[in-house]
C-alpha cells in the first residue's frame, strides 16, 4: 500500500506562490504516495480562483492540480483545516502536507507528521 498524503489549500497554490515542484519534492521525499484532497480543499481553491491577480492564479493551478492528480475524499467537515485535521485523526492519510503553522500544529497534535516548506523550495518531515 502507498503512502497517502493530504495537501491542503497553502501546499497545492506552492508551484505558483513559491516556485515549488510539489510532486517531485514529494517523490523525493517518500518514492511513491498517493495524493489525497478533502472536498473542502477543492472548494477553498475555487472560491480563491474567483478573486483574480497572483493569489486567483496560483489558486486555479492548485484546483487542476488536486482535481486532476489527488484522490479528492468527502469529510464530515465543511471547513478545510478541519478536514485535514479529521484524515490525520481518523488515520486515513500518512502525512498533511501545509505552510500554515496553526493546521502543522494541530496535526502533529494528532500524532501525524507534516511536510511543509523548508528553505527557498524544497520540502522537509516533521515528526510529531
Amino acid at each position: 500500500m502507498s503512502t497517502r498524503v493530504a495537501l491542503d489549500t497553502s501546499a497545492l497554490m506552492m508551484p505558483v506562490e513559491l516556485d515549488v515542484r510539489l510532486f517531485d519534492e514529494l517523490e523525493r521525499l517518500l518514492d511513491s504516495f498517493e495524493p489525497t484532497a478533502p472536498q473542502a480543499v477543492i472548494e477553498e481553491l475555487r472560491r480563491l480562483s474567483e478573486k483574480g491577480g497572483r493569489e486567483g492564479t496560483a489558486a486555479n493551478v492548485g484546483h487542476d492540480l488536486a482535481t486532476e492528480r489527488c484522490l479528492v475524499v468527502d469529510t464530515e467537515a465543511s471547513y478545510a483545516d478541519d478536514a485535514l485535521v479529521e484524515l490525520a485523526r481518523e488515520g486515513t492519510v500518512d502525512y498533511v502536507v501545509t505552510n500554515d503553522r496553526p493546521l502543522r500544529d494541530r496535526v502533529l497534535e494528532e500524532h501525524r507528521p507534516v511536510i511543509a516548506l523548508r528553505g527557498r523550495n524544497k520540502l522537509a518531515i516533521t515528526q510529531p
